[in-house]
């Protein structure tokens, strides 16, 4: 009997997939605990749906990602911090710092997680940083960092 499954069933296969088991697992096990559902037309022509459906949402988002990169790419964002002597600052910026900073300047919403730092920035000037807009998509900026007037 052919199968969609509707959840991960360990042993028999993942989410979506369509595949073969017996009848009696099928109608004794899969089916009560809606595991899986019989793989008739219907059922096939929504899982072509969805699988199409899921490959659009990706395209469209990775470009929208590279349109981002092509506006960030090699562009420097100027933020101001306030330091003690010697020109050390007061703490660090950190990602959550530039995020919003790209947040506010271009307008492109991007995870802290996302920011990748070569090292910490605790002291005035200019610090390369890789932001990862998407799978793949990734675009290098600078960040100088100036004292506060």
């Amino acid at each position: 009997m052919k199968v969609v499954l509707l959840q991960d069933v360990k042993g028999t296969g993942k989410k979506g997939e369509i595949v073969n088991v017996s009848d009696g697992y099928g109608r004794n096990y899969l089916f009560p605990r809606k595991l899986a559902k019989e793989a008739d037309a219907q059922a096939i022509n929504e899982l072509k749906n969805a699988e199409q459906s899921r490959q659009h949402k990706i395209a469209v988002e990775t470009a929208q990602a590279e349109a981002d990169k092509k506006r960030i790419e090699g562009q420097t964002l100027v933020m101001t911090a306030k330091a003690g002597q010697g020109g050390r600052l007061f703490g660090s910026v950190t990602g959550k710092e530039i995020a919003g900073e790209l947040k506010k300047k271009y307008g492109i919403d991007v995870d802290k997680r996302k920011i990748v730092l070569d090292t910490d920035i605790r002291a005035f000037g200019t610090y390369n940083c890789e932001v990862k807009l998407y799978t793949g998509v990734s675009a290098s900026i600078k960040v100088m960092v100036q004292e506060e007037q």
